[in-house]
């Protein structure tokens, strides 16, 4: 976290269930050299005290909009123009639609409204809250006005539910923070970007799929569009919403992905085949539902087209990065797969282990180039995205014209 050394970060912390997390991130960017100053709402006193982010922060915490003491100097102006970023974690419903509204009726608020520095949002609530409509508005609104978003992570939450609304990992959020002071390497490149599994019909009711999430291919759209790429994000059927402010578009089959990739790949400077596309669909699937017998099924499969090797051979192919799903001799697939498929890179992951690669909200990852090869080690999805994006705009900013 280089480039958070001496820098001023104001951490809002809101009144949600997640408020205890951000003393770990306030203890991190203090490690990371950064000064701290911390504002918490009303509510979040009622989940974590003062005195804990006081500690560690090493400053006094505020709170009061009309503290007497803090606004006989305009207290709320000062944090404002003191911040280099204003990182709201965790963000609440309430605090996005507040900050959304433009409301100046708190300290956290006043000081989002009166700062110029960058805003990062790190959302966390109930699943349903977070895909309500409003709260999908609300931070649409407060990205297009150019604030940035980390998470939320999905998986079970305090109220017993189930569903996207975690606050991001700590690690994730110090990542995003970290990149709000790095200069956007892929400004103006237009990136498409495959993800998650194709699903081939056997019948109206049955198909052929595979167990990949698009956690993946889903982080790296974020990540490209964190690095200032125009991303266009062509996925299979998931169980997660795409990230904001990537025009994404959903697809079912390998020849629909086929269909959607080919028709704008002209357009695009680079593709990055994240998606599991199926090798092999049924040549003949049925138009009513196949009725259980005691007899043996026979399916015929033909292979599906492609994808990766179609955009290699254009005329003027994009710079082009493959995925490589092995279960054994990693190193030597990918890079007989880089040769074949004439890539530009390969991103090559072990799966069919537990706590890695498809289903799993972590990867490692080995990428190889011409030239080149590097291990991206284990760690959260997010992370290895934006560590990969780094590595993809270093190469093809090296590419030959």
């Amino acid at each position: 976290m280089t480039q958070l050394k001496n820098k001023r970060i104001l951490v809002i912390v809101a009144g949600g269930i997640a408020a205890y997390k951000s003393l770990e991130l306030v203890r991190r960017l203090r490690d990371a050299d950064a000064a701290v100053r911390v504002v918490m709402t009303q509510a979040a006193q009622q989940f974590v005290g003062q005195l804990s982010f006081q500690a560690l922060s090493g400053q006094i915490v505020r709170s009061d909009l009309l503290d007497p003491g803090a606004e006989a100097a305009m207290g709320h102006i000062e944090l404002a123009r003191w911040a280099d970023a204003v990182v709201i974690a965790p963000a609440t419903a309430d605090i996005l639609a507040r900050v959304c509204a433009g409301l100046a009726d708190d300290l956290a608020t006043t000081i989002c409204l009166a700062t110029t520095a960058p805003l990062l949002i790190a959302p966390a609530m109930n699943q349903q809250m977070w895909q309500n409509a409003a709260t999908q508005r609300n931070i649409a609104t407060l990205l297009e006005r150019g604030a940035v978003s980390v998470g939320p992570d999905a998986g079970a939450q305090a109220c017993g539910e189930i569903g996207p609304g975690r606050l991001a990992e700590t690690e994730s959020i110090l990542t995003a923070i970290n990149q709000l002071f790095t200069l956007p390497t892929l400004s103006g490149v237009r990136i498409m970007i495959t993800a998650g599994p194709t699903q081939e019909a056997i019948d109206p009711v049955r198909f052929i799929g595979n167990r990949s999430s698009g956690k993946m291919g889903f982080a790296l759209a974020q990540a490209a569009r964190d690095s200032g790429a125009d991303v266009h994000l062509v996925h299979g059927p998931v169980a997660i919403s795409p990230p904001t402010g990537v025009r994404a578009e959903p697809v079912v089959s390998a020849e629909e992905m086929y269909a959607a990739v080919i028709s704008q790949i002209d357009a695009v400077d680079i593709f990055i085949g994240c998606a599991a596309v199926a090798d092999y669909r049924i040549e003949e699937p049925v138009k009513q539902k196949r009725k259980k017998s005691e007899q043996t099924l026979n399916l015929t499969l033909t292979p599906t087209r492609d994808i990766l090797r179609s955009v290699t051979q254009r005329p003027s192919p994009p710079f082009a990065v493959g995925f490589a799903a092995e279960t054994e001799n990693l190193l030597e697939h990918a890079q007989s797969k880089l040769k074949k498929k004439s890539l530009d890179m390969i991103a090559a992951n072990i799966v069919g282990v537990e706590g890695s690669g498809f289903e799993s909200s972590d990867n490692e990852l080995h990428v190889l180039w011409n030239g080149g090869q590097k291990l991206l080690a284990k760690a959260p999805k997010e992370i290895i995205a934006n560590q990969l994006v780094g590595l993809i705009a270093t190469c093809f900013g090296q590419r030959p014209s």
